[in-house]
């Protein structure tokens, strides 16, 4: 099922109708769906890389509002909806080793997990079934969402296709290399 799902998206990424294509998949990405809009983020800034950074943003945005919508299912719905999509992507027993995470270092866990490949929806749907604070998880969101496809957009844009199979084949490394020197980096200067 998630082959035909990738091809579906592969085939969406060519799609004259591309860049909405790309909204709607980064927005029920957030909440539901389990493929990531990197699959097609990466094609088309490939494509268009004088778009690259308009590319990004849409999908960037578009992450954002849909990770309202999976924010809204665990505050709302977290023992019917929201348990059942984390069941059906086996995100459960990762959803409650989450909440010690969220309550020890708030809306750092959120910027952190939110710019690496770990499911997004997991992040966003945990958040409303804690309460999270709501602008603190719209900060969290823009800016970890905002780095990780800007990312990924700038590095296509600046390699081209021969970074292509890097970033498909690497991409956790990517953020998580990328996330770690983040953080380095505000400790570095934190300790200055």
């Amino acid at each position: 099922m998630l082959k035909s799902l990738y091809d579906w998206m592969m085939a969406k990424a060519a799609d004259r109708r591309a860049i909405w294509w790309l909204a709607a998949i980064s927005f029920i990405e957030s909440s539901f769906f389990p493929i990531p809009p990197d699959i097609m983020l990466i094609p088309m800034v490939l494509a268009a890389p004088t778009r690259w950074f308009f590319i990004a943003m849409v999908c960037t945005l578009s992450s954002v509002v849909g990770g309202f919508f999976g924010y809204a299912i665990g505050y709302y719905a977290m023992d019917s909806i929201g348990m059942i999509i984390l069941g059906a992507l086996h995100l459960t027993e990762k959803f409650h080793a989450f909440k010690p995470l969220v309550d020890e270092y708030g809306v750092w866990v959120i910027l952190i997990k939110g710019m690496t490949p770990i499911p997004y929806k997991l992040i966003t749907i945990s958040a409303g079934a804690f309460h999270f604070d709501l602008m603190s998880f719209s900060f969290a969101s823009v800016i970890s969402r905002g780095m990780r496809f800007v990312m990924v957009a700038a590095l296509l844009w600046k390699f081209g296709p021969p970074i292509r199979v890097f970033v498909e084949n690497r991409l956790k490394l990517v953020t998580t290399a990328f996330v770690v020197l983040l953080v380095g980096g505000f400790f570095a200067v934190k300790l200055l």
